[in-house]
């Protein structure tokens, strides 16, 4: 019992001393800091363990290895020493331990089969490779032999044997014929995975004298090909024929059919065999069986299911497949062959054995003196592998002792270390199937704190994300790390921060104010060191207006927009993805700044897009659906059901609704008896609704066919059903539409709408056409009349009724007796005219005429209304006559009075009026005479202004185009306009009528004025012309102007500013070119110089000048053509809609060549705008 409790004591030890043991040091992968640091021997390539090489290559067996100082290379072979320097054919690459073995110039590579083992050695310990065995590959030829035809029975199974050499490594096989393609495999014929060919049952085509097996061997590049196998296939009617030609007795043998089998196995025999694979490798298990019909091959685990996912079936299911085995796939596999006659099984007891593998392999240790640590190395096998250790490649039960090393089976426990326990340790796994080999060196080291992180490393992160801020660091012992934030902060302590054992300090959540400089020292009891990073905290990447989502038709287009808003000191780039991958490679997807357009869309671009913002810190994503929606596909598969006299069911398949949901179905159908290849609406129902009885017709040849309907549109229609010919009735109905209308005085036309086809019911479609005189005691008279729809009765009185009727009937009867309707024998023209037609003429343009109605019997047909034909005798004001238009109004039904509008004034009309009927026109009434009074004149025809002086214009003018009466004046009225365009007083004269023009004195010099002009007759005034014109100048002061213009202080000054307007132009011109806008350019557009004009590209004159405020008076005006006339059209203006504009200037001699223009503001200008006359004063004033 003390024995026990002192193990057990001593276990617990153990296990404490384990969870006390400092953690090695890491690392860093830093290649300066490992340049600088001694490090034992580690083995960084080899080649594989079992090494199988080409017999005409040479051999490089490689092993690569690394160390400070670098380590020298030693190989063993077959367990003992290989010197490389004795052997010729045998090199070392410089600084390697790869060995190159020269076969190609005469070494043979057998002799240097065997096992080989590289040591890399320094001053810190030595690595060992694995076992490396080196063999040989071969590719032998086939033993001859003598191969006999094979002579089989049609049905029986069969069995080519290939039986290749025996290579390294073995060889691929194949079967092929004379003309090298490969033999046609099937569940009949296959081939084996030992290579042999299985045929489960022979056929006539089977005969052959090429089966040829390949073995194709890899390594060498070479084919061995075997001897051609001859088969042939006998068939029962072959045999017969040859014993009746031998026998001459063909009734000997009969002919018989091919016995069929039952299943047996080919392969594997026997009920029950065994199979081990190793762990990891691919399990394959065959079974082929002969029978006929062919046998069918299933496989079963007993006990459980076959492992999902790594299961396969191959060589049409004969072989199963398992990849990756694991003791778990260890059971009884079954495989049943069966055809209709039976089965056979056969079970396979499959064990999975492992060779080692890792749990734990044992990694390098870094340690500082005095330090503690452990080397585990735990692998697992079936059965378990065996653990032994070895120092420097020497097994360490006779390597030199350690008096800080400590074996405990699978660990090697390391205690208060020194630098001389320094070395690397082997740990060998193996079992009977393998063997695992890994080196772990144990590096003890004393090195002052060293900062691998660079000084002022920038991060830079998005707020409110984590910041990771490394100090990557390396010492031994291991270092302290502390971080500060500023050059002179104090340390950095609490929750908002997380420091890392490898040195890097995390703020969870960056702000801005985060930003900075941070510093971390690293201190070991040999030395302290610092270093300083910077920290950018930037604002995150958002997508403000995300795609949408979007239903749009097929051919259309639409668009995805994606607005960001980033940080300024970031660059981001925009990428979009249809369904997770990249677009289309399609010139329809256009991708734009901040949008992704798609032009002519179609079924394909259906999907989810997505809109990717990519910076160097961040990424955000947004995605939209889109759906394309069309009209849907045509219904299929119509069938017609239930066929009854008078109705059937009709079923159908609904088409693909292409996203949008179908609404209804419309169903038409097709009358193939009557008429072909025309299809008409039959019934409608909803969208769920697949199917429909429909009511029918007899004696109809009925197809059908189906559209569906959604919100984009109807479909195609579907393919036509089947057709479906209806019975022979009696007419349902008689025809519609039944009119009587006489065409003639003495005949009545009697109409009516057909029956169509399938309403007839029936062949031998007739109609009987029945009438009588209405109000008459008469019998009614009939007659039967073909297929047709009019008939005419002669001999009628004129425009009396009839009762009339038409019945259908068919060859089977009549259809139900139908309803009556009157009709009207024809009309003739009426006889009498209206009377006492009577005008009252209620103003110049409009009259009221009158008349009473004529007695219906005189219509002789159906009363339509009244015409009243009126006409202008002549115009009273001119008294010439004119050629005569005649204007007809039509008053419909029994009206007595209408209203004559568009009449023209002081004019003499003359009027008559007359019955209309369906005929035509009755007589005319007598004319009666009316005139029109006196109306308001139009604007005079036109209004010239000449001969300007001082004080004085000339107006010249026409008569008005339509005076509409006796025109008794004409008033003119006239105000003058300063250079403001503000109005002066009006001043109005009278002129008697038979003037045409008037010399104005008494004007104002140098002043224009504006003139309205109108005429009048005594109803009152009629519209206005206006024009406008100036006064000539006075001489003197135009001279004293030039003699202002010589002086040369004004020239001076002029140049003077002309010379500074140049500048400033210069400077504008220059600051636009550079993209700004300056103030002087602002001033200009918000309003512009009215004496600088631009010139038009047209005429070279100025451009119009306009202001809205110069306007307020004056908001319409004319523009005078060349000629000084004023044109009606133009002449309505007035002082309110006054427009502003000049184009006037004077000749040599001081006359008047232009005159000012009222057009409104946006019409063009036909010369100089000034109001003024040229001189150097109004230059200069136009400059300041």
């Amino acid at each position: 019992m003390m024995k026990k409790r002192s193990i057990s004591a001593s276990k617990a030890s153990l296990v404490l001393f384990l969870c006390q043991v400092i953690s090695a040091l890491d690392v860093p992968l830093d290649s300066k800091l490992l340049e600088e640091l001694s490090q034992p021997p580690t083995i960084t390539q080899q080649s594989p363990k079992d090494y199988i090489v080409d017999p005409r290559e040479n051999i490089v067996i490689q092993c690569e290895a690394k160390g400070k100082p670098p380590p020298s290379f030693s190989w063993t072979r077959n367990g003992t020493h290989f010197d490389i320097d004795k052997d010729a054919q045998v090199t070392m690459k410089p600084n390697s331990g790869t060995l190159v073995i020269n076969i190609m110039n005469g070494g043979k590579a057998e002799v240097y089969e065997g096992v080989y083992q590289c040591t890399a050695r320094n001053e810190r310990g030595a690595a060992i490779s694995n076992n490396i065995v080196i063999r040989s590959s071969r590719s032998p030829l086939w033993t001859k032999e003598k191969l006999e035809p094979n002579h089989v029975q049609e049905g029986d199974s069969l069995v080519l044997h290939c039986r290749p050499p025996v290579g390294l490594p073995p060889p691929i096989i194949f079967w092929m014929d004379n003309a090298f393609q490969r033999l046609p495999q099937s569940e009949r014929v296959s081939q084996g995975l030992n290579g042999d060919l299985y045929f489960s049952n022979v056929q006539p085509e089977d005969t052959r004298e090429d089966y040829i097996c390949y073995a194709r061997f890899n390594h060498t590049q070479t084919i061995q090909q075997k001897q051609p196998i001859s088969v042939k296939v006998f068939s029962m009617d072959s045999l017969n024929d040859t014993i009746a030609a031998n026998l001459s007795d063909t009734d000997i043998y009969g002919a018989k059919p091919v016995t069929e089998k039952q299943p047996i196995l080919l392969t594997p025999t026997g009920s029950t065999s065994t199979k081990v694979e190793l762990r990891g490798n691919v399990l394959l298990l065959e079974c082929i069986a002969a029978g006929l019909p062919t046998p069918v091959i299933r496989w079963i685990k007993e006990g459980g299911e076959l492992p999902a996912n790594r299961t396969f079936f191959e060589n049409f299911k004969k072989t199963l497949k398992i990849i990756d085995v694991s003791e778990a796939d260890s059971g009884n596999y079954k495989c049943v062959a069966r055809n209709i006659l039976g089965s056979v099984h056969h079970v396979i007891s499959v064990t999975v054995k492992a060779a080692p593998y890792w749990i734990t392999a044992p990694r390098n240790l870094v340690l500082s003196p005095g330090e503690d640590g452990t080397l585990i190395c735990r692998a697992n096998g079936n059965p378990k592998p065996n653990i032994s250790w070895l120092a420097n490649g020497v097994p360490i039960a006779i390597a030199p002792e350690d008096p800080s090393r400590k074996v405990d089976g699978d660990t090697i426990i390391f205690s208060h270390v020194q630098e001389r326990s320094s070395a690397v340790y082997q740990c060998n796994a193996s079992n009977e199937y393998g063997y695992l080999l890994a080196n772990a060196f144990v590096n003890v080291l004393a090195e002052p704190p060293r900062i691998l992180t660079p000084a002022n490393k920038l991060y830079q992160v998005i707020a409110d994300s984590p910041a990771l801020l490394d100090c990557a660091y390396f010492g031994s012992p291991k270092p302290e790390v502390e971080w500060f934030k500023g050059v002179k902060g104090s340390i950095l302590r609490g929750n908002e921060y997380i420091f890392h054992d490898n040195g890097t300090l995390e703020i969870p959540v960056a702000q801005k104010d985060s930003t900075g400089t941070y510093t971390c020292v690293a201190r070991n009891e040999l030395g302290k060191i610092q270093n300083e990073v910077q920290l950018e905290v930037k604002d995150p990447t958002m997508i403000i207006k995300q795609p949408e989502y979007k239903v749009i038709q097929r051919y259309g287009q639409v668009s995805f927009e994606c607005i960001i808003k980033h940080d300024s000191t970031l660059l981001p780039t925009v990428m979009w993805l249809k369904d997770n991958d990249e677009l289309p490679d399609d010139e329809r997807f256009l991708v734009g700044k901040d949008n992704l357009t798609i032009m002519n869309v179609t079924d394909k671009d259906d999907g989810t897009y997505t809109c990717i913002v990519n910076t160097t810190l961040d990424s955000v994503s947004a995605s939209a659906v889109l759906t394309v929606v069309a009209r849907p596909n045509p219904p299929f598969d119509l069938e017609l059901t239930g066929q009854l006299e008078r109705s059937v069911e009709l079923s159908w398949i609904p088409g693909d609704e292409n996203n949008s949901p179908i609404t209804n179905f419309v169903i038409e159908y097709e009358d193939g008896l009557h008429e072909p290849g025309v299809w008409h609406y039959q019934t409608e129902v909803p969208g769920t609704q697949t199917t429909v009885q429909l009511k029918l017709s007899p004696y109809v040849n009925y197809s059908f066919r189906v559209i569906a309907v959604n919100e984009i549109g109807r479909s195609q229609p579907s393919e036509p059903s089947e057709q479906y010919l209806t019975k022979s009735a009696n007419p349902d109905e008689n025809p519609s539409n039944v009119q009587g209308i006489g065409s003639e005085p003495d005949n009545l036309v009697i109409t009516w709408e057909s029956l169509k086809g399938f309403q007839s019911n029936g062949p031998g479609l007739q109609y009987k056409v029945s009438w009588r005189q209405k109000d008459v005691d008469d019998e009614w008279t009939s007659v039967i009349v073909a297929n047709v729809s009019k008939y005419i009765v002669s001999g009628t009185p004129t425009f009396v009724p009839y009762e009339i009727k038409v019945q259908a009937l068919n060859d089977l009867g009549y259809a139900p007796e139908p309803s009556e309707v009157i009709g009207h024998s024809g009309e003739d023209l009426p006889m009498v005219a209206p009377g006492n037609v009577q005008v009252h003429v209620i103003n110049s343009t409009l009259a009221k005429v009158h008349w009473d109605p004529v007695p219906l019997k005189t219509v002789r047909g159906h009363l339509q209304g009244y015409k009243v034909y009126y006409w202008k005798v002549q115009n009273l004001s001119r008294r010439s006559r004119r050629h005569v238009e005649k204007k007809i109004l039509t008053f419909r039904g029994n009206k007595t009075f209408g209203m004559l509008p568009g009449l023209e004034p002081y004019s003499s009309y003359k009027l008559n009026v007359r019955v209309v009927n369906g005929k035509g026109e009755g007589p005319a009434s007598p004319d009666k005479v009316f005139k029109t009074p006196e109306g308001v004149p139009s604007s005079p025809s036109f209004l010239k202004i000449t001969n300007p002086t001082l004080d004085s214009l000339t107006l010249e003018w026409g008569s008005p185009t339509h005076p509409n009466g006796v025109l008794t004046s004409y008033i003119l009225k006239f105000q003058p306009i300063n250079n403001t365009h503000e109005l002066g007083p009006l001043v109005e004269i009278r002129i008697p009528a038979n003037e045409s023009s008037l010399i104005l004195k008494n004007l104002n010099y140098s002043t224009r004025y504006k003139f309205y002009f109108n005429a009048q007759t005594s109803v009152g005034s009629g519209s206005q012309i206006t024009e406008e014109a100036v006064t000539i100048m006075d001489e003197a002061m135009a001279s004293r102007q030039v003699d202002i213009a010589t002086q040369g202080w004004f020239i001076g000054l002029m140049c003077a500013v002309a010379l500074l307007i140049l500048i400033l132009l210069i400077v504008c011109f220059i600051r636009r070119n550079k993209g700004g806008k300056y103030p002087v350019k602002e001033k200009e557009d918000a309003h512009a110089d009215p004496e600088i004009q631009p010139m038009k590209e047209d005429d070279g004159t100025f451009g119009e000048y306009s202001d809205a405020e110069d306007h307020k008076p004056l908001k319409k005006g004319s523009r005078t053509p060349s000629d000084r006339t004023v044109k009606k059209e133009d002449s309505d203006d007035s002082l309110v809609d006054y427009g502003e504009g000049v184009n006037g200037q004077f000749n040599e001699d001081g006359s008047f060549i232009g005159q000012y223009s009222g057009k409104k503001e946006k019409e063009p200008a036909e010369g100089n705008e000034s109001s003024e006359a040229p001189s150097p004063v109004n230059a200069m004033n136009s400059f300041v």
